[in-house]
């Protein structure tokens, strides 16, 4: 009997070559293609099964565009394929139980994480297909508004976009932290200096080779959290039922 080789396989190969796409052809996504992503997407897992998250396509011409300008105006979400919006959706829940104790800071980090999940399940299945496609955080820079453009009732929140569509770009990889700083054994490792510096190399070649900018990663981690982040999405959070306890 051959034995499998469980070190490589399609699905394998599809992550390890994962990269943003930010430039779409005109080709459409066919409807019975974008149900598969979507049933992909549904049968991630859940938190005790409460299947906590929501999907809104845009499709308006006039919504997409308010979203792109939403997002920073990133080009990319007007023009993809597809722009779907992943909420974390406790407003069924409510109905069932209009009681429940979704103000509790757990139960936001429990939507969050199905979000992320399903998110990226959905992409996952997409680049296997030879679709590519880049998340959209930005629509938090303006939550509260992209929340209003959606019709997001009570206890629904928009966490994060996601373009999808047929690449019009081949970008090389984006160098990623190197297995030795992220995984510990029994006790958490604290972050080694030289592995850091050797990251900090890897990462400004990627960037002076691909657009001439002069970053490394540890300024990049500078650049984003020297400052608040978003102080406004707590507000929002609250209003909608969140993280009050």
């Amino acid at each position: 009997m051959t034995q499998q080789n469980t070190t490589t396989s399609h699905t394998i190969e599809t992550a390890l070559a994962h990269r943003s796409i930010r430039k779409f052809t005109a080709q459409p996504i066919a409807a019975e293609t974008l149900q598969t992503l979507i049933d992909c997407g549904r049968a991630a897992s859940s938190s005790n099964h409460l299947q906590c998250v929501s999907i809104i396509r845009v499709t308006d011409p006039t919504r997409r565009e308010k979203m792109k300008h939403y997002a920073s105006d990133q080009q990319y979400v007007a023009d993809a394929a597809e722009f779907l919006v992943f909420c974390v959706d406790f407003h069924r829940h409510h109905q069932i139980l209009p009681d429940a104790q979704t103000d509790y800071s757990e139960v936001l980090m429990i939507g969050c994480v199905d979000t992320g999940i399903m998110a990226q399940n959905m992409l996952l299945a997409a680049e296997s297909i030879g679709l590519g496609g880049v998340y959209i955080g930005s629509i938090r820079n303006k939550i509260a508004e992209v929340g209003e453009l959606l019709g997001l009732p009570q206890h629904v929140i928009p966490v994060v976009g996601l373009c999808l569509g047929y690449p019009d770009q081949d970008p090389p990889l984006k160098p990623r932290l190197p297995s030795a700083v992220l995984v510990s054994e029994n006790r958490y490792q604290a972050l080694d200096p030289q592995l850091l510096q050797a990251y900090d190399r890897q990462v400004a070649d990627y960037y002076w080779q691909r657009n001439q900018l002069d970053m490394d990663w540890s300024r990049n981690v500078i650049k984003s959290l020297n400052k608040p982040v978003r102080p406004h999405v707590l507000a929002y959070l609250q209003q909608q039922g969140f993280a009050k306890k």
